[in-house]
């Protein structure tokens, strides 16, 4: 998987656990040393970072005997270097969203496009709910997937004697609803928070179920997970859908619709105990997660793209409505956040105005302004200069999108000043502080070099995990010296993190250390 939050060797797990340092830096040098014996002298650069990752997974997943890999696209798809598979066992498309646009395209069609070219010849496809039209191109990448073989050649398993003609292609199939799985169980618990993890968990299910199924261990719907199969059936080949014990879900024809929809629905089936709990279980570093350190709640998730954060608003807002609300009602919100790439911060950070954060602090992903001892969250092709002034630029956007919102929405009036602090807001009940400028502004936006310090001003010394911050005078804004005094006084500080991942990892890395053990 990719990125890693906080170590490299978290990209290559076994049994849900990062391999070892051992065995990473055992395996790293062995497929290092080997391309450097084999490569073209003529073309003598070794593979790109994510390559050479991929080159080591896969290295390291044969070597140790795994039963099944699961791996994850880079980006993308058609292009990806994950892509080289001839035959998985199932493929799955989760929800589509705009992302890498200069690599994938800018429209949902051409990301579709991509992320369909992981579909292969008989290798039977899942995917949820997508809007219409890039569901469309993701059908006919799948019908596109074709392959004519005999009957016994490989592709297909030997049925009898002689040789037929064979005709394979990819059939994606629509995953149903989670709570149609929750109609013979009750509702399923998710371990990962957010209403949107259940397409995800619906997903998961399905490519679950058809790996367990081409095992022998659950051939048919609804068995109890009762384990391999006693008779020993023989494995089969991928590329033979008839063999692949599916059950209802059956071969589509290339013009078949299924109750007007195009693509069909796959049917649910009555869930084992193992998977229940399975997800129930489930734990991603990273994503909705909730640190609670004494007086300070830290809420992170690595969203990105539009459709993911307004995904994390939904889940932040209804994560600190169910928090135990102050007596004193002083409550500050703030928001830590950053992104890279081409990403449009504009859009981003316009839907997460409507949270009614206090403070909103900006800084790069390098958890210290020196690096040198934290090589696993090193970014050789961003510079601290770049990353700050992009910053800066997120910090203008964000004072700007505030001061288009004041007199226009109720919930952002300009309330009277009681010295420098504002009067409690009665919707809220949290104190909100106004910096000397001429301007109505609701939510100093405040810039550091770095995550350690914009993290240890936030908590002000309360979280066990961080240190207290410098002394004044560590930050030129007039909001930073004020605010410390309201985040130390608060009775709770609720911090959203998101924006991006390697932000996520950084908070990770400083708010619980032993990750980095």
């Amino acid at each position: 998987s990719s990125p890693h939050l906080v170590q490299v060797r978290e990209r290559i797990r076994i049994n849900g656990q990062p391999i070892s340092k051992d065995l990473f830096n055992k395996y790293f040098w062995l497929v290092y040393n080997r391309l450097e014996e084999t490569k073209d002298p003529a073309h003598s650069s070794m593979p790109a970072y994510f390559r050479f990752l991929t080159i080591m997974a896969f290295h390291v997943f044969l070597q140790e005997k795994v039963d099944l890999a699961v791996v994850e696209v880079g980006i993308g798809g058609t292009y990806d270097c994950t892509n080289i598979v001839r035959a998985p066992v199932v493929c799955g498309v989760s929800s589509l969203g705009i992302d890498h646009t200069s690599i994938l395209g800018d429209t949902m069609e051409k990301i579709a496009w991509q992320k369909g070219g992981i579909f292969k010849p008989g290798v039977p496809a899942f995917t949820v709910a997508q809007p219409e039209r890039p569901l469309q191109v993701l059908r006919e990448r799948a019908q596109e997937r074709k392959v004519s073989c005999w009957r016994g050649c490989g592709w297909g398993v030997p049925h009898g004697g002689g040789l037929s003609l064979l005709s394979l292609q990819c059939s994606l199939y629509l995953c149903p609803e989670l709570d149609d799985f929750e109609e013979g169980c009750g509702a399923l618990e998710l371990g990962l928070a957010g209403a949107h993890q259940r397409s995800n968990a619906a997903l998961a299910l399905q490519l679950a179920r058809t790996w367990l199924q081409r095992r022998g261990c659950q051939g048919k719907a609804g068995d109890g997970g009762q384990g391999p199969d006693p008779t020993g059936a023989p494995e089969v080949s991928v590329g033979c859908l008839s063999c692949l014990g599916l059950g209802e879900l059956k071969e589509v024809p290339p013009s078949s619709e299924l109750l007007g929809r195009p693509v069909p629905l796959a049917p649910a089936f009555r869930l084992p105990d193992a998977m229940i709990q399975g997800l129930r279980d489930t734990e991603w570093l990273g994503r909705t997660q909730v640190l609670s350190h004494g007086p300070v709640t830290w809420y992170l998730d690595g969203a990105h793209t539009t459709s993911s954060i307004q995904a994390c608003v939904r889940w932040f807002r209804q994560a600190a409505l169910n928090q135990d609300k102050p007596h004193d009602g002083s409550e500050v919100r703030v928001l830590l956040f950053n992104a890279t790439g081409d990403r449009d911060t504009a859009a981003l950070l316009k839907l997460l105005v409507p949270c009614h954060f206090d403070y909103a602090v900006f800084c790069p992903n390098f958890t210290e302004v020196s690096l040198a001892n934290n090589a696993d969250q090193q970014n050789f092709n961003v510079t601290l200069e770049n990353a700050l002034t992009r910053c800066l630029e997120n910090q203008q956007t964000w004072t700007r999108l505030l001061e288009e919102k004041v007199g226009q929405d109720p919930w952002l009036p300009s309330p009277p000043r009681v010295g420098g602090l504002l009067q409690p807001t009665p919707a809220r009940g949290s104190l909100l502080l106004v910096p000397p400028a001429p301007r109505p502004l609701n939510s100093p936006a405040l810039v550091f070099p770095c995550l350690a310090q914009a993290l240890r001003w936030v908590a002000q010394g309360r979280d066990p995990h961080l240190a207290a911050p410098v002394a004044s005078g560590a930050h030129p804004h007039p909001a930073a010296s004020s605010g410390a005094v309201l985040l130390r006084e608060a009775a709770a500080v609720r911090v959203l993190v998101t924006g991006s991942l390697h932000l996520v990892g950084g908070a990770l890395r400083l708010l619980v250390p032993a990750l980095s053990q």
